[in-house]
Formats: structure tokens, C-alpha cells, sequence
């Protein structure tokens, strides 16, 4: 199971790289989920980084899903095209390119976001912006899951 945590304020540097997080880097099991990854422009326009054969699973899953003939192309056509596979140098830096960069909006203070199957890139201020307009609900996700797990327990307890 692919559980990628946690956030890292890194820089693009002047040619355009970023380092991923050994942090990050190290979460994913290299035998399962491939050593190379693919970047992608995903759901609201952020830049995303899959693990390759993670990714893979997802576009021959999806495609075959879609409701239209004329939806299955477009999802294939707009997901491999805006999809990079790429690996990372010797010292774990992805090269962003220019592209991608504008259309993502990112600059040149990101940080890093590990979302359970993915890593998002986000302008710093952007994602502190989304944690304030998203923390309350968040917040109430969690106690709701917590007391859920909480109530389980006790009904187990209560079986044995």
C-alpha cells in the first residue's frame, strides 16, 4: 500500500530542479511502485508526481470507465499529453520544465506535499492558503474518522 505523508518547503533552483525529499523518496517501495515516476498536472491545476507503475495503474484503469467513446478519448489524449515520465538525478532532483512550471503557476518556493498515493508541488504560499480556507473542515474529517475507529474498538471489546 502506497501511503505517502507529510510537507517540505523546498526551491526551484535556477535550472529549473527540485529536490524530492529522501523523506518522501523513501516512503515508496522502489519493487512495488517502480524507481522513475510521472509528473502530471492534475485535479485543479496542481503538478503532481506518481510513483511510474502506480500511475500507469490508474490511467488503464480509468480510461475503460468513461461513460462516452468521445470521454475516453479525450481523458487518453489529455492525460498522456500532459503526463512526463522522468526520473531523478544522482542527487534526487526532478527537472521542472518551463512548461509545466507556467501552467502549474508554481515559482520559485514550493513545498512538497505527500497525498497518500502522489506528491503534489505547491507554490508555499498557495498551499498555506488552501491549510487556512481548509483546516476547520479538516478538523471535523478527523474527529468524525477518530471517534468511527474509536467506536470500532470498543464494539470489538465489547465482543470478545
Amino acid at each position: 500500500m502506497l501511503l505517502l505523508t507529510g510537507e517540505y518547503q523546498h526551491v526551484i533552483d535556477g535550472k529549473g530542479r527540485v529536490l524530492i525529499s529522501n523523506k518522501l523518496r523513501h516512503q515508496i517501495d522502489v519493487d512495488e511502485h517502480g524507481s522513475n515516476f510521472y509528473l502530471v498536472l492534475g485535479a485543479n491545476g496542481i503538478l503532481c508526481l506518481y510513483p511510474e507503475k502506480y500511475f500507469e495503474q490508474i490511467v488503464l484503469a480509468v480510461a475503460p470507465n468513461a461513460t462516452a467513446p468521445d470521454e475516453a478519448v479525450a481523458f487518453e489524449r489529455i492525460s498522456f499529453a500532459l503526463a512526463s515520465k522522468v526520473e531523478l538525478d544522482g542527487q534526487g532532483r526532478l527537472l521542472l520544465n518551463e512548461i509545466l512550471r507556467k501552467r502549474a503557476g508554481l515559482k520559485e518556493q514550493i513545498t512538497l506535499v505527500g497525498v497518500r498515493d502522489h506528491i503534489e508541488l505547491w507554490n508555499n504560499k498557495n498551499w498555506e492558503q488552501y491549510l487556512t480556507d481548509h483546516m476547520a473542515q479538516y478538523q471535523k474529517q478527523m474527529s468524525q474518522a477518530r471517534q468511527v475507529v474509536l467506536q470500532k474498538q470498543n464494539d470489538e471489546l465489547e465482543l470478545s
